[in-house]
């Protein structure tokens, strides 16, 4: 037996429960002499109730919920059965005060941004490390001259050096990655990285190492041996990162791309073997009588693929030209690839004997500068000696400053050939890149298809380009 408050709109079925449609939370407790009993609360009274479940109401019971801000609550059923001893926990929303501080530490403060929220303590001193790159308000009148808000680091190092160890100390490293980025690209800032001290206090991520490789020809001897402890140190995360994956994406796809005729049975191609027997169907049977196996060999005894990745490393593919120098080391430490890695601008340079060192790579760069693709397909052709086991990878944005014409044509001859041949768009995280989408059809036309690689796709496309299979392409339209 349940006792309930007095309502017309109540019911009693016959398994012994109550159901209430209310637009408000009715009080029940359940007595002892009938423990099976429930009582359903439901705040539309629309709703079905459902004799074998309930909603939790506010009770004498300690472990009910109680719901009293509907509108704040996601429509979403809350029941439990019966015999549970434990309702489904609806979160606690968000307060307005906290909504407010948000608000307060996006929009920067002052009279206009209509949250009246003041902040202190630890909240004031995240604003201020905010306000001194995204914008302080100056003046009576909350505006910097000309109407504008204004930022400003100072143009000192020591200041810098305080600004960065406080965002340290308020925001994840994530978060400090972004800001580091936005002050050299806001405030210019990219001088006071020649400082040894400053180096030492940045957040070093791919972001930071482009912007030094683009200094390197004008940072002094007494920063380079700092510039390049905080690139190592971001070359050999990456290589953490990535080079387990890569090595044994690849040494499966190059295990897998290597025919012999008498493998072991583990060994066995058996999609390719059943292929190749069809002829042999006996129909009385149902079955096919292999005569000739096909199996997978073993890479790792012998060079089995040529791979040739060609990085354009002009100023916007900073992030891929980093990330393409980890991934060349990495494919050069395997003895079944022989790797060639080439930077192009208007001129080329064959950094191959450099890859057992990445960094030494990143160092050979030169970021910057104009973009001749043709020239720099016309040297890579020049060195393949086996097209029907070599993979090329054009790394680029595909602004061509050189010749169009020639560079298709040259992609189309390399096709010919047997050549693999892969075009990345970037080969980095940032999103979206910008490119030449001209030019990207125009591969496309010929069967090269251009697109955006992560660092993480990038084991996969180089194993589908080793196994001649189709390639693992992104949605392009995700990329646009």
């Amino acid at each position: 037996m349940t006792s309930t408050t007095p309502n017309p709109t109540a019911t009693t079925d016959s398994a012994g429960t109550t159901t209430t449609a209310t637009t408000a939370p009715t009080a029940t407790t359940p007595t002892a002499t009938d423990p099976k009993a429930t009582t359903t609360t439901a705040t539309d009274p629309t709703a079905t109730a459902d004799p074998a479940a309930t909603t939790p109401t506010a009770t004498t019971d300690p472990t009910a919920t109680t719901a009293t801000d509907p509108a704040s609550v996601p429509a979403v059923s809350a029941s439990v059965p019966a015999d549970s001893a434990t309702p489904t926990v609806t979160p606690t929303p968000t307060s307005e005060a906290e909504r407010l501080r948000r608000w307060r530490l996006v929009l920067g403060g002052g009279g206009a941004d209509g949250t009246g929220c003041e902040l202190r303590g630890r909240d004031a001193a995240m604003d201020g490390a905010l306000a001194s790159l995204y914008g302080r308000e100056k003046g009576s009148g909350g505006k910097a001259p000309g109407g504008r808000r204004a930022a400003g680091l100072g143009a000192s190092a020591p200041g810098v050096a305080r600004w960065l160890g406080d965002i340290r100390t308020y925001f994840p490293s994530s978060v400090v990655q972004v800001m580091q980025r936005d002050a050299i690209d806001r405030l210019g800032l990219s001088a006071l990285l020649l400082e040894p001290e400053m180096l030492e206090a940045v957040e070093a991520d791919v972001h930071l190492v482009g912007t030094l490789l683009s200094l390197n020809k004008v940072m002094p001897e007494t920063t380079k041996e700092t510039a390049r402890a905080v690139v190592r140190k971001v070359v050999e995360q990456l290589e953490k990162k990535l080079a387990q994956h890569t090595r044994a994406t690849l040494t499966g796809a190059l295990d897998r791309s290597a025919r012999i005729s008498r493998p072991r049975h583990r060994d066995i191609d058996w999609n390719r073997t059943i292929r190749a027997n069809l002829k042999n169907y006996l129909p009385e049977y149902r079955t096919v009588v292999p005569e000739r196996l096909i199996g997978y060999g073993r890479a790792a005894q012998s060079v089995k693929k040529d791979v040739v990745l060609c990085i354009d490393q002009s100023g916007s593919m900073a992030a891929s030209v980093v990330y393409a120098s980890v991934f060349g080391a990495v494919l050069a430490s395997m003895r079944a690839l022989d790797t060639r890695l080439v930077v192009f601008d208007t001129a080329v340079v064959d950094l191959t004997d450099q890859l057992d060192d990445p960094v030494d790579v990143l160092f050979g760069t030169q970021l910057g500068g104009g973009t001749d693709i043709n020239r720099a397909l016309a040297y890579c052709q020049s060195r393949i000696t086996r097209p029907t086991e070599t993979v090329v990878v054009l790394i680029s944005d595909l602004y061509e400053g050189g010749i169009r014409d020639e560079m298709l044509k040259r992609v189309a001859a390399m096709k010919a050939s047997g050549v693999q041949f892969v075009t990345l768009l970037a080969l980095s995280d940032e999103g979206a890149p910008a490119y030449d989408r001209d030019h990207a059809a125009a591969l496309a036309a010929l069967g090269a298809p251009a697109f955006a690689c992560t660092p993480d796709l990038f084991p996969d496309v180089m194993a589908a380009a080793i196994e001649k299979r189709p390639l693992p392409i992104p949605d392009m339209a995700e990329q646009r």
